[in-house]
């Protein structure tokens, strides 16, 4: 339903949602990415919501304090793949290579971030792919659709026909990781819930189940608050 803007140093944008399922008026700060929501009933007034969050404001700011600030994707600099740092290095070619733990990269600062992601999603395209293939094959079971995309709220889902969705940032993990979430995925094509049969079928596909979730809850924010967009200044 839109945004509102706080006064104050500095001002902040918060997110106004309406929802059916909402049994009262809740601010959520997400530590990853710092984005402030308010949900309402629907039937709530928003200027009863929107008091509410004035009331509220120091406790919003205060949360904000504490949400670690994005890590941005530069030349020279380094991020994540599969479980390791890998350096940014610009070089004199027309597109990225991977060699070792170096991307090179056309020294283009402002194209930079988005060329590491392509390389990023093409290789988490390639390797989780493969994963899911493998668990599907063990469980015996067809996927439908296998979709990639960059989600905030959870790291794979599985639809009532099959269709599989995994983000891409899962390739920044250590290999395991990955490797995990495909087997959790494709455990909902026996059980399209999370009771003690569903785990039982993730137990036989991936018995580090466990390790892997607790690695997900540990440092899964770092990978969400990796930025790729384009440093503040650069040109083409």
């Amino acid at each position: 339903m839109g945004e509102h803007v706080l006064p104050g140093n500095p001002p902040l944008t918060v997110a106004l949602r309406r929802s059916d399922r909402a049994g009262r008026i809740t601010l959520r700060v997400s530590h990853r990415d710092g984005r402030v929501t308010l949900t309402l009933p629907r039937r709530t007034p928003e200027r009863e919501a929107l008091a509410f969050l004035r009331e509220r404001e120091a406790w919003v700011r205060g949360h904000l304090e504490r949400v670690a600030p994005p890590r941005a994707v530069r030349l020279g600099g380094s991020l994540p793949y599969l479980g390791e740092e890998i350096a940014l290095r610009p070089a004199a070619l027309r597109s990225p290579r991977l060699e070792g733990r170096v991307l090179l990269l056309p020294d283009d600062a402002a194209r930079a971030p988005a060329r590491a992601m392509a390389v990023l999603k093409a290789r988490a395209r390639d390797r989780l792919s493969a994963a899911v293939d493998r668990h599907a094959a063990a469980l015996g079971r067809r996927t439908g659709r296998l979709s990639f995309r960059d989600t905030r709220s959870r790291w794979g889902s599985c639809s009532s026909t099959g269709d599989i969705m995994l983000s891409w940032r899962l390739v920044m993990a250590p290999p395991e990781i990955g490797d995990y979430v495909a087997a959790h995925e494709v455990a909902h094509l026996a059980e399209l819930n999370h009771s003690p049969a569903f785990w039982a079928v993730c137990e036989q596909l991936f018995p580090q189940h466990r390790a892997a979730r607790d690695w997900l809850r540990l440092h899964g924010d770092a990978l969400q608050r990796i930025d790729f967009t384009a440093p503040a200044g650069a040109t083409a």
